[in-house]
């Protein structure tokens, strides 16, 4: 068998995927994440913060209840249907930190969780923390310039 041949085997075989249902799927549940957070947001003011408080208590909120989520093993649930609707807002964060932990943490908590809380999370705190030196290596640069 070719390469080729190969290729087009895998390809027949391979399931089709209902990009259209997922994109649906992730447009409406990230939707009603972000909708819940400006609820939480919402609710904050009425209590009397001030607009900053209340979106960082709003924040707080949606992490507690992905936590919470993927400690009762219901936000994978939602991420198989939901998809990248899940993964993008705040709440995905708080469940790549929770998961681990939860999944670990019959090793410990210095060899299980410690030792593998940031496995998921960890390169996108160690990039993101990167990519703010450099901006603002470069935004240095700029003012000191003009």
């Amino acid at each position: 068998m070719t390469e080729k041949q190969y290729k087009e085997l895998v390809e027949s075989m391979a399931p089709k995927s209902p990009i259209w249902k997922d994109c649906l799927n992730a447009f409406w549940i990230g939707g009603l994440i972000c909708t819940l957070g400006q609820v939480f947001l919402n609710w904050y003011i009425s209590l009397g913060l001030d607009k900053d408080a209340a979106g960082t208590a709003a924040s707080m909120s949606l992490v507690a209840l992905s936590a919470l989520l993927t400690g009762m093993s219901l936000y994978d649930d939602i991420a198989k249907y939901g998809g990248a609707g899940t993964l993008v807002p705040i709440t995905g964060f708080a469940n790549a930190i929770a998961a681990p932990a939860i999944e670990f943490k019959t090793e410990g908590f210095i060899l299980g969780v410690g030792a593998k809380l940031f496995t998921i999370a960890g390169p996108v705190i160690v990039y993101g923390v990167g990519a703010s030196v450099v901006y603002g290596f470069l935004y240095w640069l700029w003012t000191a310039v003009l």
